[in-house]
């Protein structure tokens, strides 16, 4: 079947699905196959759960609701192509970066949707699969699409921004996150501004931190420029607060986001409500509205602690500007983190960053959690290693948390989230 076929069938449907515990009535199954799946195996079930079609690259599935294609995972994309191709009045952002991405496209919906219909990615489905299923959900009536882009390999950003072809690009910034894939952090910078150069070479506008010195080299006159600069386009001033206040135009917009590492993403949010004419003070609203979930710097306030749960992610970049931003809090402290994943060659090196980071604060106690940092165990007053998480679970279970503030990061494998109902 040609793309313009599927096409009509896909418009005649009720949407997409890849997986079969979340069919609905007069959907298109694609069966999707990957190293530890195959998603063909479940063609007939996913029919007698109510999907309308399935489309499959089984030859020897028959049946009249088959669409037999050559490979399911491809013709997904090429059918979120062409669905791109139609979406001429719809304004799409595209964004990428090595940390923040999720929250702030959580923000710039939040703007956004305050006077705009806007479509956003759901979740965090951001890679090859996720970034077609994204703009497949995109309707003709949406004024805007904020779909985010993310990548653990170069060559990975320029496939999606390709699909995407976004009208206006945002890098939230760089960081030693999957260094494993990229090679070095070198490496993370080629990848990521793969979107800036896409929208460079295509005539189209660039969001840009003009306080990162790397993204400033983007600089161009089809670049939107924030920061807290008075030459920018947008100059914002940074209030002293637990939670990331800003000031611009005489109007403070104080967040429910932990840490000043989100700064840059709220500003960046406030940037775009004001360039699409969205009023500061709705803009205000809406920010101060949002409030993190999902274990990403979520506040945890318990009967006499407050636990800083920052869990979906980890990467040496983001421990350290978790831990910076820890470490002015007043009161008796502990971290809790887990080893940190995809580091490859550089993990060791990696880990003991953070150790040395953190060994010589007095005022901090710390339990390191996994088999990366037990590695590097060490005797120390302040520093405790645990090989698992259930070692450390034992540990609390025996002597209980005193310290009244606590911050828990990891990588999301490490699960770290389990361990709230143990402190």
């Amino acid at each position: 079947m040609d793309i313009k076929e599927l096409y009509k069938v896909f418009k005649s449907s009720a949407g997409i699905s890849t997986d079969t515990r979340k069919i609905f009535k007069n959907c298109i199954f694609f069966c999707l196959t990957g190293d530890k799946f195959d998603g063909n195996k479940f063609a007939c079930e996913a029919l007698n759960k109510g999907a309308k079609y399935v489309v499959t690259d089984d030859p020897k599935l028959d049946n009249p609701n088959f669409i037999k294609v050559n490979d399911s995972l491809k013709s997904l994309q090429r059918l979120a192509k062409y669905h791109r191709s139609k979406l001429n009045n719809i304004t799409i952002i595209g964004l990428t970066g090595s940390n923040g991405k999720t929250t702030t496209k959580e923000l710039f919906h939040h703007v956004l949707s305050s006077k705009y219909k806007t479509i956003s990615t759901l979740g965090n489905l951001n890679n090859h699969i996720g970034v077609p299923l994204s703009i497949l959900r995109i309707t003709e009536n949406a004024k805007f699409a904020v779909l985010e882009m993310g990548a653990n390999h170069i060559g990975e950003i320029d496939f999606l921004t390709k699909l995407v072809q976004p009208d206006y690009g945002y890098i939230t910034n760089f960081g030693k996150a999957h260094l494993e894939g990229f090679g070095s952090f070198n490496g993370v910078v080629q990848g990521k501004t793969e979107l800036y150069n896409w929208i460079n070479d295509n005539n189209k506008k660039t969001f840009i931190n003009g306080d990162d010195p790397i993204q400033r080299k983007f600089i161009n006159n089809n670049s939107v420029v924030f920061g807290q600069n008075d030459k920018y386009s947008f100059c914002f001033k940074l209030l002293k607060s637990e939670f990331v206040n800003v000031e611009y135009d005489k109007v403070q917009i104080k967040s429910n986001l932990f840490g000043m590492y989100n700064s840059y993403n709220v500003m960046s949010a406030i940037s775009l409500g004001l360039f699409f004419d969205i009023e500061i003070k709705t803009i205000k609203k809406a920010i101060e509205n949002y409030k993190q979930k999902n274990n990403r710097s979520q506040i945890i306030n318990t009967v006499d602690k407050k636990i800083i749960l920052d869990a979906y992610n980890a990467n040496p970049t983001s421990m350290k500007l978790s831990i910076d931003n820890f470490l002015k809090l007043k009161g008796k402290k502990l971290l809790i983190l887990g080893d940190m994943f995809e580091l490859g060659t550089y993990s060791s090196k990696e880990h003991k960053y953070i150790i040395s980071l953190i060994e010589e604060k007095k005022d901090l106690k710390a339990f390191l959690v996994g088999s990366e940092f037990f590695q590097h165990k060490k005797e120390s007053e302040f520093l405790t290693f645990f090989r698992t998480k259930n070692c450390l679970v034992e540990a609390i279970n025996n002597t209980k948390v005193k310290e009244k503030l606590v911050l828990i990061k990891g990588s999301r494998s490490m699960k770290m989230e389990e361990l709230i109902d143990f402190i």
